[in-house]
């Protein structure tokens, strides 16, 4: 037998042969090795990973979640070690997802972030994972919030979560979010960039990091007079702190700010508001993605989907009346609920 087919065979038997109980066991003490291997099976969309989830999410919900996003290159790993840093100081335990860009072509991805996280590499309380995006959009892998719930339930005390760095359209992040912090840095561009809409709608602290740069005091205020202008939402103004990764100044302040933003959205209600439209999302896209796996199945055999697709394809039914046509004749659903 080929080696491609004993490795395949073997690949399927260990699957097979995972015995979720004992896994979720060793997640919930903590076992490295565990952590790794069930963040692996999300990550894949193992089909015992489901069950996994099942086990661990009633464990989950302690963990401090903080979302760090901004452009490509300016710092945010160097950051994120800074801050990693700053809070094993204070003796809380660290997890850390790091989203890399995957290839359009190959959707591989060169898993680069932990380079910049090498301090921490020893530490057994920090727990460092990289994942490609796979193509997922939003600057996230769309197994992101699964995985953080692994850490979670692991007994990480804060998780920091970097999405890739994309640009504006990279929002998602605050969908797996407790806290989001937006790391710019001076000197990179018309500050009116910023100003558009999409990734500065979503902060809720701005860090501007490289502020030994002769910009840095005018960036921090033209940042501070675009929230003025926008004025609070909520009832809170997103602070604005100057950074300086390497050699951690800032970091401590930056880090007062999210313990900061976190207790005054414990206190007016947003935290829990929050994570449970996370949670909704998250039910919402998983749904979205079964009913999209169905729908192309049933497009290889039922016939009523093939020819629907087929009146598509030769211009006779347009696509929003093919979905109607899917919903009523292929979903049974009522027409006057579509």
């Amino acid at each position: 037998m080929p080696a491609v087919q004993i490795l395949h065979l073997g690949a399927q038997v260990m699957t097979h042969r995972v015995d979720t109980n004992a896994l979720a066991e060793r997640v919930l003490k903590g076992d490295r090795r565990a952590v790794a291997r069930a963040i692996s099976l999300v990550e894949n969309r193992d089909p015992v990973a489901e069950e996994l989830t099942r086990r661990l999410f009633p464990h989950t919900g302690r963990a401090q979640r903080v979302g760090i996003t901004g452009p490509p290159g300016v710092g945010k790993s160097s950051l994120i070690s800074s801050l990693i840093s700053v809070v094993r100081s204070k003796g809380k335990t660290v997890g850390v997802i790091s989203v890399d860009p995957s290839s359009p072509f190959t959707r591989g991805a060169l898993l680069g972030d932990r380079i910049r996280l090498t301090d921490h590499f020893l530490d057994p309380d920090v727990f460092i994972r990289s994942m490609g995006s796979r193509g997922h959009l939003g600057g996230l892998s769309e197994t992101t919030l699964e995985a953080s719930l692994v850490l979670d339930a692991a007994g990480n005390d804060v998780i920091f979560l970097e999405s890739v760095g994309v640009g504006q359209s990279e929002i998602e992040v605050v969908r797996v979010s407790d806290t989001v912090v937006l790391v710019l840095m001076p000197g990179s561009g018309d500050s009116i960039q910023a100003l558009k809409a999409g990734v500065m709608e979503i902060p809720d602290i701005v860090a501007v990091n490289k502020k030994d740069h002769p910009q840095a005091d005018q960036t921090i205020d033209e940042i501070y007079g675009m929230f003025c202008l926008r004025g609070e939402r909520g009832g809170w103004t997103p602070p604005v702190v100057g950074t300086q990764a390497l050699t951690g100044e800032g970091v401590e302040e930056l880090w007062e700010q999210i313990e900061g933003h976190v207790a005054w959205a414990r206190e007016c209600g947003e935290f829990s508001k929050r994570r449970a439209r996370q949670l909704e999302h998250e039910v919402f896209a998983l749904a979205l993605q079964r009913m999209g796996e169905r729908m192309r199945r049933e497009a290889r055999s039922n016939p009523d989907l093939a020819g629907i697709l087929q009146s598509v394809a030769q211009r006779e039914t347009d696509p929003l009346s093919a979905v109607r046509q899917v919903l009523t004749r292929v979903f049974s659903v009522e027409d006057d609920e579509v």
